[in-house]
């Protein structure tokens, strides 16, 4: 008696067409069109989730420079004696802390300056 691999195959087509949901025309009814179609944004989705990561890291750059330069500082000047004072924060929470409070950010600046 021969093995069907029936149930296996109708999972994975099954699999593949609720990922295309949604797509246009028979990318989303069509096996082969919609394997190719979600192959494709597979490929896509796990390079952009690297690519969204040195975006915000940019925008963090970005939003801390703007900050210190209005107290006399650059950047790199800031970022190194940040990190000779051993003041352990992430560029993350130093852009939050410069767009939302100011007054703390100046006391943050002040203390490297020192």
């Amino acid at each position: 008696m021969r093995v069907k691999q029936q149930p296996a195959s109708r999972a994975r087509k099954k699999k593949v067409l609720k990922m295309a949901k949604g797509y246009w025309g028979r990318r989303s009814k069509n096996f082969r069109r919609a394997i190719e179609t979600v192959r494709r944004a597979l490929v896509y989705s796990y390079r952009d989730r690297r690519a969204r990561r040195r975006e915000f890291r940019a925008l963090w750059i970005t939003r801390i420079n703007a900050a210190v330069r209005e107290k006399g500082l650059t950047y790199n000047d800031f970022m190194h004696d940040l990190q000779k004072k051993n003041v352990l924060l992430s560029r993350d929470m130093l852009a939050k802390i410069a767009a939302e409070y100011p007054a703390v950010f100046d006391k943050i600046v002040e203390e490297v300056k020192k």
